[in-house]
């Protein structure tokens, strides 16, 4: 079976042509740079190849991605390369040397033709007299089945003859330009960034908190009431592990009720905002600020992909520079509150009546989150990592895209989150009728003393660590426990098992990725982190709230 490779730059198109030619239902496309982090391969079952989708290239780059991209173009019958139309003559030119000496069959694709008003023939032209191969122009987001057809076509003919590719006499072509938005403007972009990148989070949040209000009382008298009756003969063991404090129907239906409207509207907001483009616009936006961090604004992108799945925006930080991933790291694993820790703090804020915490919560979360990564990590200067270079195109996100992004992420959370924690429900119970929890409860005093949070708080913080939806068995009796606490006893309670530590997952992730040591040693940092701006905050705030 033949072997093809899609290559080009980033945020060209390759994984929407993938996509299409494929036939693929799993769509991992982005509108903004370094959205493949890892080579997805495929089948064109009409003409019984593979196709391998790279990650975009990036020139004189140091970036685990480029690596990846350039590895993949060895050994493949053919070679699809992806040029943007408006820049197709830069973009050849910057990737004709990185082609292999024997490339097979070479098919060059000008994506975004759509965009170019004048100059596209001439292009056209040019770049299949030098490469020697055929040049098609696409627009990727609208093309069709004729279009695919004739894909199809071009990779079925023979190969050409192998020969150096050349360069091209410059190709003057006139393209739309981006349109500029306030995100732009020299005073007002950087504020502008921080309060939608708040409310892309905040309004889907709410809604959820509405939608899972509304849920509770009818799960509760339809659900959960009956199901207490029905075990109520129950042996006691069995009685504790279904319907007690941790049961796997009492606290596991109570958890997914408010976690998964929130995973669902957070998936949506974000998969909007990657298809719209309008993420690319934010991250250029604050690379002045993040630099003086550690980071660059390119580095934003797997950190706000950590909203919705910390591991996944790990592998992601493969598209930072070397000198900036470890710092792109740490602050995911503190600051990116994924969208299951995200369900399961609403949820202990609605169990103890107080979900407007959420928001400084969440404030917290991002001042500490920026302040953790520029301790443990030195800020970059203005000639260090890649900085966002010219602006994406805003567009209407296709909610089709929308669609199979977010079933991704809601398959992920049935498949992988929810199961997880219910087993969680299951320990806990089993924990608790064997008297486990007491003696942690116990042992756990001093660390939560210092905080003023009563011990018997301990197991939720435990299994926080395991998972982050773990801390919803703190919801046990409804949240009776939480109730007792005063406003700042819930917020550091809330604070410290959702940032203590990154889920084991992540961390686990982050030793495959970058080693053993710089894992545990962001636990340890991490930990410090947490704790010393909990002692803080108890510290400020501790005669104002009456602890």
């Amino acid at each position: 079976m033949s072997s093809f490779v899609l290559m080009g730059m980033e945020s060209a198109g390759k994984s929407t042509l993938f996509n299409l030619l494929t036939a693929s239902g799993a769509s991992d496309e982005r509108n903004f740079r370094g959205s493949t982090v890892v080579c997805r391969e495929g089948r064109i079952a009409d003409i019984d190849a593979g196709l391998v989708d790279t990650p975009g290239i990036r020139v004189r780059s140091d970036s685990e991605t480029t690596r990846l991209a350039l590895d993949a173009l060895d050994g493949r019958d053919g070679i699809v390369m992806i040029l943007r139309a408006t820049h197709a003559g830069e973009e050849w030119e910057a990737l004709r040397d990185l082609l292999p000496a024997r490339p097979g069959r070479l098919l060059v694709l000008l994506t975004f033709a759509d965009k170019v008003k004048a100059g596209l023939e001439a292009a056209i032209d040019r770049i299949a007299a030098a490469s020697g191969a055929a040049v098609l122009a696409v627009n990727a987001r609208e093309a069709d089945g004729g279009v695919r057809g004739e894909i199809l076509s071009l990779l079925g003919q023979p190969a050409s003859p192998p020969r150096a590719p050349q360069a091209i006499p410059v190709v003057n072509i006139v393209a739309e330009a981006p349109p500029l938005t306030l995100f732009e403007r020299p005073y007002l972009g950087r504020p502008a960034a921080v309060a939608c990148l708040f409310l892309l989070f905040a309004i889907p949040v709410w809604l959820a908190w509405l939608l899972s209000d509304l849920l509770q009382p009818v799960a509760d008298a339809l659900i959960i009431g009956p199901l207490a009756a029905l075990t109520a003969h129950f042996p006691p063991l069995l009685q504790n592990l279904l319907t007690g404090s941790y049961g796997l129907f009492s606290l596991g239906i109570y958890s997914f009720i408010w976690a998964f409207p929130v995973v669902l509207l957070v998936g949506v907001s974000i998969a909007a905002t990657e298809e719209s483009g309008l993420k690319a616009r934010i991250t250029a936006a604050l690379d002045p600020w993040l630099r003086r961090v550690g980071l660059s604004g390119q580095d934003l992108i797997p950190a706000l992909s950590g909203f919705g799945c910390n591991a996944v925006a790990v592998f992601q930080s493969r598209a930072c520079s070397r000198c900036s991933r470890k710092a792109c790291v740490s602050l995911i694993s503190f600051g990116s509150a994924c969208s299951y820790q995200t369900g399961a703090t609403l949820s202990l804020f609605n169990s103890a009546h107080q979900p407007w915490l959420f928001a400084p919560w969440l404030l917290l979360l991002f001042i500490t989150g920026a302040l953790h990564t520029r301790l443990w990590h030195r800020a970059l200067s203005a000639d260090e990592s890649a900085r966002v270079a010219e602006l994406t195109w805003l567009q209407r996100p296709r909610w089709r895209s929308v669609g199979r992004l977010l079933r991704n992420t809601l398959r992920q959370f049935l498949r992988q989150a929810m199961p997880l924690f219910l087993l969680i429900c299951l320990v806990a119970g089993a924990l608790d009728y064997a008297g486990a929890t007491r003696w942690l409860s116990g042992a756990a005093a001093p660390l939560l003393g210092a905080v003023h949070l009563p011990p018997d708080l301990m197991p939720g913080i435990i299994f926080s660590l395991l998972r982050k939806d773990g801390m919803m068995v703190l919801n046990q009796d409804g949240g009776r426990a939480l109730q007792t606490l005063s406003t700042l006893q819930l917020l550091l309670l809330v604070w410290i098992a959702s940032t203590l530590m990154a889920c084991l997952v992540t961390v686990y992730t982050v030793a495959r990725e970058i080693g053993w040591r710089f894992a545990l040693s962001l636990v340890a940092r991490q930990a410090l982190s947490s704790l010393s701006a909990a002692l803080a905050v108890a510290f400020l705030f501790h005669h104002g709230a009456g602890l």
